[in-house]
């Protein structure tokens, strides 16, 4: 799938540059897919061997059908796609023209969004779900085309298998951040990151240590290559302990879970400086930072923290919105109410079927719009941009 990123980055860069797409590389992407189609099946999973001893069983659902949603793209045109999509999601056209309707006046700035299952389709590993010709196309005539600004602020690292290594976009369309935004490259890709202090530091470094070494273990090296992996990020680290396929058995991924509490335990026994937040199928081991209202009291920081950041960071110019926000989780909540502090002409799509979330979000910004699917959401931003030409 790295592969796959080089392959596409290429094509992404003639496509919107209106030079011909060299053929040989679309024959890569023909290759990538009969090799990933060819990999051994049980099944519904296909069958990844760890060390010549272990069998995972795998959804490669994502990664088969963004290339083969690709090829579609690229070799029978934009309509042909939209077409697909519509017949894809029942009530695709309904759910896009509703959402440029809503859009098409407003004066969009600032866009910030969340990256996976927002803007882009979930998959079940991280470091393989490298981004889609057709996704970064659709964005990138959004970004240059509608906002001054468009921001991709997730919880993943921003590189070292990050956010950095699996986009495929032109450089200097989109600022990237990683880490809820504690880290980011700039469109003229300088970078730069919110200070932690040092004694903070050591207690987050002292468990790096640590679960280096657990997951070399044979035991428990398979947690490094199911779902999100072992992820070292800017003031936070993720290991997972299962993936939606359920490959883990349930009892042994939560013995793996008390590890890893009793290793934090020993590290921060009086919790001041590190704290747990298990999302069932990922372990987050997170520094608490020192509140803005009381140089006392801890909290965790979340995206809403990493948007004010950014905004000092680059010179956003938010209060002068109107800012788009998206998301599609509980995580990226923050961000809204983080825009509205700076302006009331804040506005929210999130990507989600969750009555409770979407009532979360109307509670805090009455602008919002829900689509039960990421296609949908690029599709509404691709036709914003098509709609401002």
């Amino acid at each position: 799938m790295m592969q796959s990123a080089d392959t596409r980055r290429q094509i992404v860069s003639s496509y919107l540059d209106n030079v011909s797409i060299d053929d040989g590389l679309l024959k890569e992407l023909r290759d990538m897919l009969v090799a990933l189609e060819n990999i051994p099946k049980k099944e519904d999973k296909y069958i990844l061997t760890l060390c010549g001893e272990k069998n995972i069983g795998l959804d490669l659902s994502y990664e088969i059908n963004e290339i083969k949603k690709d090829l579609l793209f690229l070799e029978d045109g934009e309509a042909a796609f939209d077409i697909f999509l519509a017949e894809l999601y029942p009530g695709f056209d309904e759910a896009v023209n509703a959402g440029y309707e809503l859009l098409k006046d407003v004066p969009l700035r600032n866009f910030i969004t969340d990256r996976d299952g927002t803007i882009n389709n979930y998959c079940g590993r991280y470091a393989s779900s490298t981004q889609s010709v057709y996704n970064s196309i659709y964005l990138s005539r959004f970004a240059e085309v509608v906002t001054d600004n468009s921001v991709i602020l997730t919880s993943a690292p921003l590189e070292d298998i990050g956010l950095v290594d699996i986009s495929v976009n032109k450089p200097g369309i989109f600022i990237y951040a990683g880490a809820k935004g504690r880290r980011y490259i700039g469109k003229d890709q300088n970078r730069g990151q919110k200070p932690i202090k040092e004694f903070r530091q050591k207690k987050l470094d002292a468990f790096n240590k640590k679960i280096k070494e657990l997951v070399k273990k044979k035991e428990y090296q398979i947690y490094t290559f199911i779902g999100s992996g072992l992820q070292f990020k800017f003031g936070q680290t993720t290991i997972a302990r299962q993936n939606m396929a359920g490959s883990i058995p349930e009892d042994v991924s939560r013995n793996f879970l008390d590890i890893i509490k009793n290793m934090v335990g020993q590290i921060d026994p009086d919790k001041e400086f590190l704290r747990i937040e298990d999302t069932g199928t990922d372990i987050e081991v997170l520094l608490t930072i020192e509140s803005d209202e009381d140089d006392v009291e801890l909290k965790d920081f979340d995206k809403g923290d990493g948007v004010k950041f950014l905004n000092e960071a680059l010179g956003l110019d938010l209060g002068n919105g109107a800012n788009l926000i998206c998301g599609d989780t509980n995580s990226d909540v923050p961000m809204v109410p983080a825009s509205m502090d700076y302006t009331k002409d804040t506005w929210a799509i999130f990507v989600t079927r969750s009555d409770e979330l979407k009532e979360k979000v109307r509670e805090v910004c009455p602008n919002s719009y829900f689509v039960p699917e990421p296609d949908m959401l690029v599709a509404i931003l691709n036709k914003l941009a098509k709609g401002k030409k």
